[in-house]
């Protein structure tokens, strides 16, 4: 069963839903988000998608709903290496903790809609070269490969080409005006908090340059590509609050990620020769993914008994 436009206005009406209640109800004066608040929202947006996979597993069918599942933790998982990002940017731009959140609201919100444009425009390119999935298959493969062998190099914000560009055609102040993003004095200026919301927006546009097409060696179902993507997103703000302090301890955590990469791209080569089940395909990522929290907390434990 595909999806109809019932279900997609349905679906979208409820993030827009979600979303004002976020920033009008639920964070409407700005604080400093702690652990504990931080980890019931990262629950609450898990638990919220797993209702939405068994509605599909109900809706439209066994298949679809494993399909979804497997969507999201790749793109969850994937989803992690933002997390780094956001946190060099603020700590960089000395952005307080208590406006993080409305600078990452307004990214994600940007993030849907970018992603939005990116998987319907990328779909449409599979739909009419069909050749471009292996070309999007030996992509992934080589970024995982450069992730495992190739370290990355430390963001450094005062050469960035973003910031260089706003400095020369961007009226800037280097105050923080509580959680403007523009303010106006002499004429309108942007604040510290419009520039991270500019990389952060550019950061995410770059990882889903991995990410999108990593789910398209799931499905190619319109409907769970961006359901899956969405909710991945949704729960990228408590999560970066939870993890932000904490990531470092995961060191296999970026290994992991890039033998994902390799995986699904493999999957994708090979997917006119032969298609993975949904099933061995959820279990694979999990077992991947499992293996390097696992291993990260083991030498974690390690190193405290040195």
């Amino acid at each position: 069963m595909e999806a109809t436009p019932f279900f997609w206005i349905i679906f979208n009406v409820l993030v827009m839903g979600m979303l004002w209640l976020d920033l009008r109800v639920f964070h409407r004066e700005a604080h400093v988000v702690a652990s504990r608040e931080a980890l019931k929202w990262s629950l609450v947006w898990v638990l919220m998608a797993l209702v939405f996979a068994t509605s599909l597993y109900f809706f439209m069918g066994h298949e679809k709903g494993l399909e979804f599942l497997a969507g999201y933790v790749v793109e969850k998982s994937l989803s992690i290496d933002n997390i780094f990002v956001f946190s060099v940017i603020f700590q960089s731009l000395s952005i307080p903790l208590k406006y993080q959140h409305r600078v990452l609201f307004w990214g994600i919100f940007g993030a849907l809609v970018f992603r939005g444009l990116m998987i319907w425009f990328g779909l449409e390119l599979i739909g009419h070269f069909h050749v471009i999935l292996y070309l999007l298959g030996a992509f992934l493969i080589f970024t995982g490969l450069k992730i495992f062998w190739i370290a990355e190099k430390p963001l450094n914000l005062e050469t960035h080409p973003i910031i260089l560009f706003l400095r020369r055609f961007v009226p800037l102040t280097t105050t923080i005006e509580g959680q403007q993003l523009w303010v106006w004095k002499k004429g309108w200026q942007a604040t510290p908090l419009f520039v991270a919301l500019v990389l952060i927006e550019c950061s995410d546009i770059l990882f889903a340059v991995d990410s999108i097409p990593a789910i398209f060696a799931i499905t190619l179902d319109p409907f769970i590509v961006y359901t899956s993507n969405v909710f991945a997103i949704l729960g990228l703000r408590s999560l970066y609050f939870l993890l932000a302090n904490a990531l470092t301890r995961f060191i296999y955590l970026k290994s992991a990620i890039s033998i994902l990469l390799c995986f699904v791209g493999i999957k994708m080569v090979m997917m006119d020769i032969y298609k993975i089940p949904t099933e061995w395909s959820l279990l694979i990522i999990l077992l991947i993914l499992g293996g390097g929290i696992l291993l990260s907390y083991r030498q974690g434990g390690q190193n405290c008994h040195k």
